[in-house]
C-alpha cells in the first residue's frame, strides 16, 4: 500500500470520526427540537419518526401559559449572571496575583484552590444547606450565588493565572515606565489584552451556573424561586401518571437554544482563550 492510499485512507477514517462525533453530540438536541414540534398522538406513536407529521408550536405556548416558565428563566438569568461577573472579578485579580507578583508558596496556593474543585458536590452538600439556613439565604438568590461562585472559582482563577502568564510583560513595563500604576494597568492594558481568557471562562462559568441542578434542587423549596433545570425536573402533567413530554422537550430547547448562540457568537474567543496557555510559552 502506497504512501498516497494510506493518506487518503486516513483521511477517509478520520472524516468517518468527525460525522460520528457530530452526529452523536447534535442528535439529542434534534430529536428534543423535533420532539417539541409533535403532537401528543405523535409523541406516543410505537412508530417514532425523524420529522413531525403535523408540526405544532403548542407545546411552547403551554410552557408560558400553564407555568411560570419566564420567572424559572428570570432566576437562572440573574442567578448566572450575578455568578459569573463576581467570579470574574475575583478570579481575575487572584489569577493576575498568582501569575505576575512574587511571593512564596505560589504552587502550593494554585494546588490549594484546585483542591476545593475536587470534592464532590454532594460530600457538602448538608453543611452548605446548615450553613444558608442559619444565614437565612435558603429560597434566596444569594442562597445559590454564594456556592455557585465557590464552585466556579477554583477553575476561573487556573485559567486566567495561566493567561496572565503568557501576556508579554514588556507592555506592563513600558506602562509602568510612563507612569501608569499596577491597577491602571490591569484594566487600561491587561483586561484589554486577555478579552479572549476573560470571555471564555465567563462563558464556561455561565454554563456551569445556568445547568446546575443539585444546589438548586435542595436550597431553593419554593416553586417561585426554581431555576430552569429544578422546574423542568419537576414539570408534571394533569395527573401523577401523565409525563408531558412535549412540554419537558420545549422548554430544553428554549433554555439551550441562547447558550448554543452564545458559544456559536464567541466561538473564536473561546477557542484562542482556551488554547493561548497550550501555544504560547
Amino acid at each position: 500500500m502506497g504512501m498516497s492510499t494510506k493518506r487518503v485512507l486516513y483521511k477517509m477514517l478520520l472524516a468517518i470520526a468527525v460525522v460520528f462525533v457530530l452526529v452523536w453530540c447534535i442528535f439529542p438536541f434534534y430529536w428534543a427540537v423535533i420532539s417539541s414540534l409533535k403532537p401528543n398522538v405523535e409523541l406516543f406513536d410505537p412508530h417514532p419518526t425523524f420529522w413531525p407529521k403535523s408540526p405544532t408550536f403548542s407545546n411552547y405556548i403551554k410552557v408560558f401559559q400553564e407555568r411560570p416558565f419566564h420567572v424559572n428563566i428570570w432566576n437562572s438569568v440573574v442567578v448566572a449572571g450575578i455568578t459569573t461577573i463576581t467570579t470574574l472579578i475575583f478570579g481575575s485579580f487572584a489569577g493576575y496575583a498568582i501569575a505576575r507578583l512574587h511571593m512564596r508558596g505560589k504552587a502550593l496556593v494554585m494546588a490549594l484552590i484546585l483542591s476545593v474543585s475536587m470534592f464532590p458536590q454532594i460530600s457538602i452538600l448538608g453543611s452548605l444547606f446548615v450553613i444558608l439556613r442559619k444565614l437565612g439565604f435558603i429560597n434566596t438568590y444569594q442562597g445559590l450565588i454564594l456556592p455557585y461562585v465557590a464552585i466556579t472559582l477554583p477553575l476561573t482563577t487556573w485559567i486566567l493565572q495561566n493567561f496572565f502568564r503568557d501576556l508579554p510583560k514588556d507592555v506592563e513595563e513600558a506602562a509602568a515606565i510612563d507612569g501608569c500604576s499596577r491597577l491602571r494597568t490591569l484594566f487600561q492594558i491587561v483586561f484589554p489584552m486577555s478579552a479572549p481568557g476573560l470571555v471564555a471562562t465567563g462563558l464556561l462559568t455561565f454554563i456551569t451556573a445556568w445547568n446546575e441542578f443539585l444546589f438548586a434542587f435542595t436550597f431553593m423549596q419554593k416553586p417561585e424561586y426554581y431555576t430552569v433545570p429544578v422546574a423542568i425536573a419537576l414539570f408534571a402533567g394533569r395527573s401523577q401518571y401523565e409525563q408531558p413530554w412535549g412540554q419537558l422537550m420545549a422548554a430544553a430547547v428554549i433554555v439551550t437554544t441562547p447558550l448554543v448562540i452564545l458559544v456559536l457568537i464567541f466561538q473564536n474567543r473561546i477557542i484562542s482563550g482556551l488554547s493561548a496557555g497550550a501555544v504560547k510559552g
